[in-house]
């Protein structure tokens, strides 16, 4: 493996510490004073690498976020099926955020909020990723998996909203303290939800006996007793 250059090694160390920095005092409180001495560099260093304040900012999500999608893409390769793909990809974002607690602070409560943000390249990468949830749910209603009137757009939507939901909640009252046991829960609540008639029906023949008026047993004749039943249902 090549070594890191000099260069790489103290940009990533600037960019680790104002991203502690900022999730700890907030954006508009925290300095380029308070990053230099987390970063043990002077305030001129951090000036050779970023102009400003603003673009320090901005470039926390760069290599952060592309070393996540590169993660989740090389393991989605080895599963198979929308569904099982899609419960990987929820498991990945939730599992990313519980172990980077400063880097979602940074992410929900000052990136998302500053609109100059989505004209920046960063964003783009936030996008790469959400795009993943959206191919899948596209895949599944290809392959009969998913319903065939599913709209991806609205339950990506949905998946995401339900993560950050979590996520401010655990940024602003502690709780959830573990995102990523909500993995198996919000898999089966959205995949539920969407998968197709064909995936889902499974058919269960139930015989039930009745007895005779004079004791005995017999099996009942209509066809009608014999019914399809969904998964995890038992019919009466």
């Amino acid at each position: 493996m090549t070594a890191q250059p000099k260069f790489e090694i103290r940009k990533g160390q600037i960019l680790k510490a104002a991203e502690r920095i900022f999730a700890q005092k907030g954006y508009s409180e925290a300095t380029i004073s308070d990053v230099a001495r987390e970063a043990k560099v002077s305030e001129a260093t951090i000036y050779e690498y970023f102009p400003s304040k603003e673009e320090l900012l901005f470039s926390i999500p760069g290599e952060t976020l592309r070393h996540s999608k590169e993660r989740i893409e090389y393991t989605l390769q080895f599963i198979r099926g929308a569904s099982n793909r899609l419960r990987a990809f929820i498991y990945h974002y939730l599992y990313f955020y519980d172990n980077d607690p400063d880097y979602a602070a940074v992410t929900m409560m000052i990136l998302k909020q500053n609109r100059k943000f989505l004209e920046e390249k960063a964003y783009q990468d936030v996008r790469e990723i959400s795009r993943i949830a959206l191919r899948i749910l596209q895949e599944g209603v290809a392959a009969g998996e998913f319903r065939p009137d599913l709209n991806p757009n609205l339950v990506r939507s949905v998946i995401l909203g339900t993560i950050e939901h979590m996520l401010y909640r655990r940024i602003l009252l502690g709780k959830p303290e573990n995102l990523v046991e909500f993995t198996d829960s919000l898999t089966d609540l959205i995949v539920n939800g969407i998968a197709s008639e064909r995936s889902e029906k499974v058919w269960n023949l139930q015989i039930r006996l009745e007895p005779e008026a004079k004791g005995g047993a017999r099996p009942m004749e209509s066809s009608k007793d014999i019914k399809p039943v969904k998964k995890g249902k038992t019919a009466s």
